[in-house]
């Protein structure tokens, strides 16, 4: 299986951060957030990874990244995003990359505690069709939603304003090659753009998606708030493995993160 990490796109949420640099390469505690989805796919055992960039910056992933030594990789490919079309529109730079082989793509603002390892070996075994991974969260409305029917998930609905479930698709989704000629069927959406959404729900309707629930917590890190939150998780993370860190402190920034 590939692994496609997406880090394209304005930023505008996070103006006036974004006006000089990209989103990926603010940072999330000690590293770049690039560095977070990278090291997801690298521990999910996935070695053959695209990063796919765009804006003025895109120069800086190559100055950064190389050709991923940082993460034991021997490469790295690069593909250019003009503009913003949208996660789908992403994905579909990826074509020739993937070409019949199966693909693992996050989104670069999104983190994990756990390895995602186990989850991608069973989407291996499995060998074909779709997997996305859901996470409870206290403000769904803000993601896509899943109506979920005993172990099935029926519909995905895009940041409705009455939640159906407590459940937030995150940013981490697994697919066969189909991927690529469903996308080639999409209309934009009312934003303009071609939404990943959409190409949930075609796999939905051919009854090949399957998901997995996120153990430990999750973070995408594309506001203010959520990038705030992001790096006190991970830094948390990394306090509780140190013992010059005082307790009541990490309990304090822990008090923080309560709402997810």
């Amino acid at each position: 299986m590939k692994g496609i990490v997406l880090a394209g796109g304005l930023g505008t949420r996070l103006n006036p951060l974004t006006k000089v640099t990209n989103k990926h390469l603010l940072p999330v505690y000690n590293r770049p957030m690039i560095y977070y989805p990278i090291q997801t796919l690298v521990d999910a055992g996935i070695t053959e990874i695209l990063i796919v960039t765009g804006g003025r910056n895109a120069g800086d992933f190559l100055q950064l990244l190389g050709n991923g030594k940082a993460f034991g990789l021997k490469h790295l490919d690069y593909t250019y995003q003009e503009g913003e079309g949208g996660i789908a529109a992403a994905l579909s730079l990826a074509e020739y990359f993937v070409d019949e082989d199966l693909v693992c793509v996050i989104l670069g603002d999104n983190l994990y505690e756990n390895s995602i390892r186990e989850s991608a070996s069973d989407f291996v075994r499995r060998g074909h069709g779709a997997k996305i991974h859901l996470k409870r969260v206290e403000n769904p409305q803000r993601f896509g939603v899943p109506i979920v029917d005993g172990d099935r998930i029926v519909k995905i609905e895009e940041k409705p304003t009455q939640p159906k479930s407590e459940y937030a698709v995150t940013g981490l989704y697994m697919y066969d090659s189909t991927v690529f000629d469903i996308i080639k069927t999409l209309n934009p959406s009312s934003r303009g753009e071609l939404e990943i959404t959409d190409v949930n729900n075609a796999y939905i309707e051919r009854n090949e998606m399957t998901y997995a629930v996120v153990e430990g917590w999750w973070s995408d890190a594309g506001t203010f708030d959520s990038l705030l939150r992001s790096n006190i998780l991970v830094a948390n993370q990394s306090w509780n493995h140190s013992e010059e860190i005082p307790k009541d402190a990490m309990h304090a920034f822990a008090s923080l993160l309560r709402y997810q």
